[in-house]
């Protein structure tokens, strides 16, 4: 039997647990890179939420994200922010959101972004909660949303909310 001091042992366990949390907060599917998906908490009743994260391509061929599913909604939606005469408006994307080959989309506030419709209960911040994304090449990837506080504009420092 080969003996490992204590203190390799427990240096081994911390490398692991951090490497875990890294993986935990980016997904793969084939050429696509998901990172940092988030949401902000909704009131009590909030009827709709929106959702937003970064998609990189590293492929050769472009992909396109199509749709979404998630338990905590109804209906999963694609929307854009566009000016119309000077005033910001919201409108709903259906023919996808195109992820080029060999770069990347963000959806953020006030661009592209997830809506989640008839939410089927409050999002609390510090949770998280599981949405499927369709792509046209990449097929389904579940990723896990993290619910920041109202008002957020980005994920948590490091993407680390609600650890």
């Amino acid at each position: 039997m080969i003996g490992i001091s204590p203190k390799v042992l427990a240096l081994g366990v911390v490398a692991s647990l951090l490497a875990s949390t890294v993986v935990a907060h980016g997904y793969r599917s084939g050429a696509l890179s998901i990172q940092h998906p988030w949401s902000r908490e909704t009131a009590v009743g909030q009827a709709v939420g929106g959702g937003f994260l970064t998609i990189a391509n590293s492929g050769t061929r472009d992909d396109r994200l199509l749709s979404g599913t998630s338990p905590v909604a109804a209906e999963v939606q694609l929307h854009t922010m566009t000016m119309d005469g000077g005033v910001m408006r919201m409108r709903q994307v259906t023919d996808g959101i195109a992820v080029p080959a060999k770069g990347a989309v963000e959806l953020k506030p006030g661009g592209y972004h997830l809506m989640f419709m008839g939410l089927r209960r409050q999002l609390r911040q510090g949770e998280r909660f599981p949405v499927t994304l369709q792509f046209q090449r990449a097929g389904n990837v579940t990723v896990q949303f993290a619910v920041q506080p109202v008002g957020s504009t980005g994920p948590m420092e490091g993407g680390h909310a609600g650890h």
